[in-house]
């Protein structure tokens, strides 16, 4: 039985975004699903703009690659602006059945401080939103 058909999966091209393609590789296959990789890139100067493309383009082909590799249909979207705004506005335009994304576990001081996403989109979409812990460097 296929529950989700086409997921959507946030990543910011960190060490958290780890844990979730390999967890959503394995939701893809058991659903024979396709899976949309989407970084937005949120710059404040051309400058930083073309590091963080660079950066984002070679981590999402990565990625892509990886669950391809796996025998997943896989595509990638990068998109610019404000992270809440582009993920809501493809969410809205794509007929997702999922959308997920690890997160940072900031705790609620740092949520309050740095924001999050997935605060937002919990409160904004009709869809499931698989949210899961990533693994980060810590020492």
């Amino acid at each position: 039985m296929q529950i989700y058909k086409k997921i959507l999966v946030a990543i910011d091209c960190s060490r958290v975004d780890e844990a979730i393609i390999n967890h959503i590789a394995l939701v893809a296959r058991q659903n024979q699903a396709e899976v949309y990789l989407l970084h937005v890139l949120h710059a404040h100067s051309l400058d930083q703009k073309r590091a963080l493309r660079h950066r984002a383009e070679k981590s999402l082909q990565a990625s892509r690659d990886h669950l391809i590799d796996q025998g997943i249909k896989a595509f990638t979207l990068l998109k610019n602006g404000e992270p809440e705004e582009e993920i809501l506005a493809e969410i809205a335009t794509g007929d997702y059945d999922l959308v997920a994304m690890a997160t940072h576990g900031h705790g609620f001081f740092g949520d309050l401080l740095f924001g999050s996403v997935s605060d937002t989109l919990k409160h904004h979409i009709n869809i499931p939103l698989l949210l899961l812990r990533g693994e980060q460097n810590r020492r």
